[in-house]
């Protein structure tokens, strides 16, 4: 994965031009603001020079009226660009938030299998957030900022070029300390992200697996674990806050080295007659004019800083290769289809020269019952991951209907597909709304027939909300026959034309496995199905019965074929009946 940086030019192009109109507004305002804000110290200096010394009340009213004014035009301005660029920010990051998801949902399966759901959480959801700064009113206020720094050191060198001069020397000072921090604190706040993920991802894991925590009594080690993931989060911000509190210090120090400067000049050249009292009070507040939005935009770089660090992250995630990408996916598959999937030459690695099936040939008609058979490791799994096209053959070709599955847009096929896992995952939610999941535009009769069939309604009609029963998170209110059940209707209301089981009966108490058996059977009728065999007793009527070893089939045939051979499946079978 590259750990490049985003480029300042990429950003500006993907995220501050399409809103150049919206940030060019915000800019006219800020503009306005800061003008309004110069009207203060300009009038001081009238007020010192000439109202006070010549007693002058109509130019005192005249000056309250301009200063009162200018606060007015500042506050609506103020107001105006919270209301047009924050809010405009916020629905930035919303609109990131859905692309960095939609892409994450379309990345490969391994990608899945190899991170943590609550560390791709916080990549959607806090990753995105620093943009805030770049279209809010940070962006702007750096712009404004700057704009308000060179008025104000053009009237600081209009009333004194000597002092001015003296300022600009612990300013550049300043200048240069900043810049080599931000350019410290970059990978900090990029190295936070990846931390914040970590500790987000660990503690999701923990809370989804409370119970096997509790059941080992092993609630200490998992405090441990976490603590330790927030003392590395903390060493992290601990030095972030170091490099940002030095530019802070900086700032003080140097400034306050230029504004004592500053005071005894002013003082000696106010005793020479060579500088007006309102002269020096309109310095002094030009000055800080000056200064504050240098020391504002010390804070405001570091937030651009923490903000591309997150987009340095979301990315590394954009420009991952989803499965979708492929140029080779163009062909489209119809809406109607026979069902037939045929593996020609088959070889699948997850890891180079580590091959995890070898040369398999497979031919399941339309309608037909494929069992796969055989010991932990041996390939099956892989063999329902290629049907499911979640994996791509290294060498050799899956075929649906004569078409290379590699080559059929993913969307095409796997409207046709349905797939009913041995630990199916059911959505926090109501029984109805989990059976919808795959087809919510169904009518209450097909609902029906799909809870008939897979015999739901027998243990809902005991629910008081019936179909409308809350479940919790991943089902957990059910008993596990209770989600199989809700998962074959799901299942069954998608009507898939070719279904992967991972025979969901092996955990189950006999009244449930009879009545799960009776609601696949329904399910598999004139489908092409692909059964992983737990229970061999439930493969019995299967059209072809694969024993999967070491990733080659090593026997192939019906029920009472592989009996009469007296192989590996006799041996499985005879084992597994004495038990």
């Amino acid at each position: 994965m590259s750990k490049k940086n985003v480029s300042i030019g990429s950003v500006f192009k993907t995220i501050i031009w399409p809103r150049r109109k919206l940030l060019s507004v915000g800019l006219v305002l800020i503009v306005i603001s800061r003008l309004a804000s110069l009207v203060l110290p300009g009038a001081s200096k009238y007020l010192m020079d000439d109202v006070i010394v010549n007693k002058d009340f109509d130019k005192l009213w005249v000056i309250l009226f301009w200063v009162g004014s200018a606060i007015v035009v500042q506050a609506i301005t103020s107001f105006l660009l919270t209301r047009i660029l924050s809010v405009e920010a916020q629905h930035l990051i919303a609109q990131l938030r859905v692309r960095v998801q939609k892409k994450v949902l379309g990345l490969p399966i391994n990608f899945f299998d190899n991170s943590k759901s609550g560390e791709l959480v916080s990549r959607i959801m806090t990753d995105v957030e620093g943009v805030r700064n770049l279209v809010g009113t940070g962006l702007v206020q750096l712009v404004g900022g700057t704009l308000t720094a060179v008025i104000s050191l053009i009237l600081l060198i209009n009333i004194s070029p000597m002092m001015t001069a003296l300022v600009l020397i612990p300013v550049a000072i300043f200048g240069f300390v900043a810049l080599k921090a931000f350019g410290f604190i970059r990978p900090i706040f990029r190295e936070r992200g990846k931390i914040n993920a970590d500790v987000t991802g660990r503690l999701t894991e923990t809370l989804n697996g409370v119970r096997v925590i509790k059941g080992f009594n092993a609630e200490t080690q998992e405090i441990d674990t976490f603590q330790n993931g927030v003392e590395r989060l903390f060493n992290n911000i601990k030095k972030s806050l170091t490099s940002t509190a030095l530019v802070t210090s900086s700032a003080t120090f140097l400034l306050g080295l230029a504004s004592t400067g500053i005071m005894g000049i002013g003082g000696y050249m106010i005793i020479q007659g060579e500088l007006t009292i309102g002269d020096f009070l309109a310095f002094t507040l030009y000055l800080g004019f000056m200064i504050a939005p240098i020391v504002q935009m010390s804070n405001i770089g570091s937030q651009l800083t923490e903000g591309f660090a997150g987009l340095d992250r979301t990315e590394e995630l954009m420009n991952m290769d989803s499965e979708h990408d492929s140029p080779d996916r163009t062909e489209v598959l119809g809406d109607e289809i026979k069902g037939e999937i045929k593996f020609e030459n088959v070889s699948f690695a997850y890891e180079e020269e580590k091959e995890v099936i070898h040369d398999i040939n497979i031919e399941a008609f339309s309608g037909s019952v494929t069992a796969l058979v055989g010991s932990s490791g041996s390939g099956k799994s892989t063999i329902a991951g290629l049907v499911s096209s979640f994996l791509i053959p290294q060498q050799g070709k899956v075929l649906v209907d004569g078409h290379d599955l590699s080559k059929l847009t993913l969307g095409s096929y796997r409207q046709h597909l349905g797939v009913v896992l041995q630990d199916d995952f059911l959505f926090e939610g109501t029984i109805r709304e989990n059976i919808l999941f795959p087809r919510p535009n169904s009518t209450e009769e097909e609902l029906q027939e799909a809870v008939r069939v897979a015999y739901v309604d027998e243990f809902t009609k005991r629910f008081d909300d019936g179909l409308d029963t809350v479940i919790g998170e991943r089902g957990v209110k059910l008993s596990g026959g209770q989600r199989q059940r809700i998962a074959i209707a799901r299942a069954v209301l998608a009507n898939p034309k070719i279904l992967i089981l991972d025979e969901a009966t092996s955990n189950l108490d006999t009244e449930s496995e009879a009545l799960i058996q009776e609601s696949l059977s329904h399910l598999m009728k004139g489908r092409t199905t692909f059964v992983i065999a737990h229970r061999l007793s439930t493969i019995r009527k299967a059209d072809q019965i694969l024993v999967i070893e070491q990733g080659e089939i090593q026997e192939k045939g019906n029920h009472e074929e592989l009996i009469a051979l007296k192989g590996r499946y006799h041996k499985l079978f005879t084992y597994q009946a004495r038990i």
